[in-house]
């Protein structure tokens, strides 16, 4: 059958959208889809339809350590360790959003690489598409401009620094692959 259908129980087929997200139990029961499947699709679809914005963050590597930032303790998610980054504005590309933040933030040119890992997280207030991109400083020495804090740390190093929800996942992806 082709992608993005499976198999209802009498032999037919549906897409995601005739399938509606209510029917949960009906997915789990096909034999060919497990519940974490399931599940996956009907989250999927439920974020499609709510609004979503798109964030941007710098996988910053110098030797064996990476950069992260501790939010301002005035913001939203106050004092929990990130990525640099920040919001896409409209009309700008990933890569563009994430050279001028961190030129706005840390006062550092970027050069930015490959796609490191995406992740869509439900925060109370809003719901992001949060892409990670490889960098490297092109020009500058990160300064404080905005964040209370930075460090450079090892993977190794995680589980002593409280992380914003949605960067969970993209540091889980950094335990296994390292620097690529």
């Amino acid at each position: 059958h082709s992608q993005g259908q499976r198999q209802g129980g009498n032999g037919s087929y549906f897409s995601p959208k005739e399938r509606g997200s209510n029917d949960l139990q009906q997915i789990a029961s096909v034999p060919s889809v497990d519940y974490y499947e399931a599940v996956s699709a009907v989250m999927i679809e439920k974020w499609r339809n709510r609004e979503m914005t798109e964030v941007v963050a710098a996988l910053i590597w110098d030797g064996n350590k990476f950069m992260i930032c501790q939010r301002p303790a005035e913001k939203a998610r106050g004092l929990l360790w990130e990525f640099p980054g920040g919001k896409v504005e409209p009309g700008e590309t990933g890569p563009m959003a994430l050279i001028r933040e961190c030129q706005e933030e840390l006062d550092v040119t970027l050069e930015v690489g490959e796609v490191f890992a995406e992740v869509i997280h439900a925060y109370p207030d809003l719901t992001i598409h949060l892409t990670l991109y490889q960098v490297e400083i092109a020009e500058g020495v990160p300064k404080l401009l905005e964040h209370q804090a930075i460090e450079w740390i090892t993977p190794s190093e995680l589980q002593h620094y409280s992380f914003c929800p949605a960067d969970t996942e993209l540091l889980e992806q950094i335990q296994k692959r390292g620097k690529v």
